[in-house]
């Protein structure tokens, strides 16, 4: 993804394209599909980016979830892994490899709320544990 579509992006989300904000948006955008860490993102951008703070990745990703350009997703007892896609799906955590995988969720697929009637969700995050495939088939 080029630094132009980056800065669209962010800009859509009414995010002021900063140097450091696009560059862990880029990083996100590269390594979607791995649901990264603040650690594996501090560590993916550092030698690039030496003056790059870890306290500035956590509260670009802050920002960046408060303007939902990304999601959070708390399937790990020890650390927020970052999502890029924010459209309603599901994740699949292995046990094994540990692994995270996005899984297709319709609309029909989420259970109704029938909590407290002076409650109102707003989110929802569906995850799965097991093993998968690469880990059962080894």
């Amino acid at each position: 993804m080029s630094i132009q579509q980056v800065c669209n992006y962010l800009e859509s989300h009414f995010i002021n394209p900063s140097v450091q904000r696009v560059a862990i948006m880029k990083y996100m955008f590269e390594q979607y599909l791995s649901h990264p860490t603040v650690e594996q993102i501090y560590a993916g951008l550092l030698p690039s980016m030496p003056t790059l703070s870890k306290a500035t990745v956590y509260n670009t990703l802050r920002l960046f979830v408060e303007k939902k350009a990304i999601i959070p997703i708390l399937i790990e007892e020890r650390n927020v892994r970052y999502d890029l896609n924010i459209k309603a799906h599901a994740h699949f955590r292995c046990r094994s490899c540990g692994g995270i995988h996005d899984v297709p969720l319709e609309k029909s697929d989420i259970p109704k709320f029938r909590g407290n009637p002076e409650c109102s969700p707003g989110d929802a995050q569906v995850y799965f544990l097991g093993a998968c495939r690469k880990c059962t088939d080894a």
